[in-house]
């Protein structure tokens, strides 16, 4: 079986008798605010497909990290306190830990978009010193965009676009790569009322194609090679064609769990306060 090279290469994992292919090219300058993303990232594209061959065809999904999206979109803001800069974008504290002297709080907080993660996404890292790096505001309408620009320029009708951001997980060490942005993928796959290779019905099932297609991305990206973009091919079963909403689908705000299905929704202070709210409330009734 063919494995992975070393993230900024080329991969290669069969799956189930398909092909799974991921690559990174190499030579994206410095993304600055005001730039044409869609013109950097396609020349980027056209100089790899002259040095190895491998040009955009139907079907491939084009992965880009919200970092430089956010860069072209101007999300660099002066912070020279990023404690106020994650206050700022949040909307839900989740949980806090205090951490040892010196060191702000870990805030684990829901953000503008929906996302509950740390710090509310803002990003101190690979940004003039002084500043800090938000979301993109619409990272659904910027993959759309860049979408649109790919497929004109390259003449791919079947094309994909995901943005990514890195992310912890509850009960999980380490971090992974996770779709905040989608345009031209079917985000999820639904296997409910589907049967396994034993013929028992599926009813939990929904597999989230565009995180796995993030994730498999940083693979060949790496966090430190500075590769920013890459190719994932082989998943063309999950890309869509066309323009308007039924090309660009669902998009991954779609992915975001809340309201009823999220069984996380409060934090330790709001469950708390419920509970004490419940139980006088309860005792009142009891009373009365």
């Amino acid at each position: 079986m063919n494995r992975p090279q070393s993230p900024g290469g080329h991969g290669t994992v069969p799956l189930d008798g398909a092909r799974l292919t991921l690559w990174a090219p190499a030579g994206l300058r410095e993304v600055r605010p005001g730039d044409d993303l869609a013109v950097l990232v396609g020349d980027l594209l056209a100089s790899d497909a002259e040095r190895s061959g491998d040009a955009l065809a139907e079907g491939d999904v084009v992965v880009v990290t919200s970092k430089i999206v956010s860069k072209a979109e101007g999300r660099v803001v002066r912070a020279d306190d990023r404690e106020q800069a994650i206050t700022d974008e949040t909307v839900r504290v989740v949980a806090t830990r205090e951490r040892p002297a010196g060191l702000p709080p870990l805030r684990i907080v829901e953000n503008r978009l929906g996302l509950v993660m740390a710090a509310a996404g803002v990003d101190a890292s690979n940004t003039p010193e002084g500043t800090v790096l938000l979301l993109p505001l619409d990272p659904d309408a910027s993959a759309r965009a860049l979408r649109a620009a790919l497929r004109e320029r390259f003449g791919v009708d079947r094309l994909g676009v995901v943005v990514t951001d890195t992310a912890g997980r509850p009960w999980r060490d380490g971090l992974t790569d996770i779709a905040i942005g989608a345009a031209g993928v079917t985000v999820v796959d639904d296997l409910r009322g589907g049967a396994d290779t034993h013929g028992r019905e599926l009813s939990v099932t929904v597999a989230a194609v565009a995180d796995e297609i993030a994730a498999a991305s940083e693979l060949v990206r790496g966090k430190a090679s500075g590769r920013a973009v890459a190719v994932v091919r082989g998943v063309g079963r999950y890309v869509l064609a066309g323009d308007g909403p039924a090309g660009d689908g669902a998009g991954a705000r779609s992915l975001v769990r809340g309201g009823p299905d999220d069984l996380f929704r409060e934090g330790t202070a709001e469950a708390y306060a419920r509970g004490l709210a419940d139980g006088r409330a309860g005792a009142a009734r009891q009373e009365n």
